[in-house]
């Protein structure tokens, strides 16, 4: 797959649900309850695979764990792209407005998954 980040991909195994779906001008789409396995996550974004078919361009909140509860971070992700898998759709997104003094978050959790490697 052709990387298409701008900041280094971190390899993770981790799950999120999606219940709503939002896009500006107060578009939304409720009650989706689309599990997701999120595969890789940067200082920009995520990618995840899911088999629930969803929509580019729209927005969704969500909680990412890297740790321990101070590393947890509270962001708006937008879908900027999807392909399709074998049995699933991969889907990369960016964070919306996260403020760049959370770096330090990245980088912690980087030099975790080094050392534990």
């Amino acid at each position: 797959m052709l990387d298409k980040r701008r900041s280094k991909r971190l390899d993770v195994d981790m799950s999120l649900n999606i219940s709503n779906l939002f896009k500006q001008d107060n578009i939304l789409i409720g009650n989706i309850d689309a599990p997701i396995h999120v595969v890789n996550i940067s200082k920009n974004g995520i990618g995840f695979e899911s088999e629930a078919l969803l929509p580019i361009g729209y927005y969704f909140n969500a909680k990412i764990n890297l740790g321990n509860q101070e590393s947890s971070l509270y962001t708006v992700v937008q879908i900027v792209r999807t392909e399709k898998q074998e049995s699933s759709m991969y889907y990369g997104c960016e964070f919306i407005g996260l403020a760049p003094i959370l770096d330090f978050i990245f980088e912690d959790f980087e030099k975790k998954l080094e050392e534990n490697n």
